[in-house]
C-alpha cells in the first residue's frame, strides 16, 4: 500500500515548489511592470536599467533589493528560489548604489520619462 504512494510523497512537494516560484515569478514581474508604469518610463526595462531620481524610486529601489535578498536567502532551502531571487536582488541593489552616488541628480537619456 505504501508503495504506491511512495512517489507522491516526492512529487507532491515538488510540484507545489515549481508552482509556487512561477507564481512568485509572475507577481514579481507584474508589481514591477505597475511601479515601472507609476514612475512614468515607457517599459520596464526602462525602469530597471534607470538611476532612481525621486524618494519614492529609491525607497522601491532598497524594497526590490531587500526582496530579492530575502528570496535568495529562502533559496538556500529551495534552490529553484535562488535563481529567482537574484535577479531582483540585482536590479535592486544596483538601483540603492547609484542613489548613494549621487547617479539620480543626472539626467539620463535611455528611456527616461520626459
Amino acid at each position: 500500500m505504501l508503495g504506491t504512494y511512495f512517489p507522491l510523497i516526492f512529487l507532491v512537494p515538488l510540484a507545489a515548489l515549481v508552482i509556487g516560484a512561477m507564481v512568485l515569478v509572475m507577481v514579481m514581474l507584474r508589481r514591477m511592470w505597475r511601479q515601472a508604469r507609476e514612475f512614468g518610463y515607457p517599459s520596464t526595462r526602462a525602469y530597471l536599467r534607470a538611476a532612481p531620481q525621486t524618494d519614492q524610486e529609491k525607497k522601491d529601489a532598497a524594497d526590490l533589493a531587500l526582496k530579492g535578498l530575502a528570496i535568495c536567502l529562502l533559496g538556500l532551502m529551495f534552490p529553484p528560489l535562488l535563481l529567482i531571487g537574484l535577479f531582483p536582488f540585482f536590479y535592486g541593489a544596483r538601483k540603492v548604489v547609484y542613489a548613494s552616488m549621487g547617479l539620480g541628480l543626472v539626467n539620463d537619456a535611455d528611456g527616461r520619462r520626459s
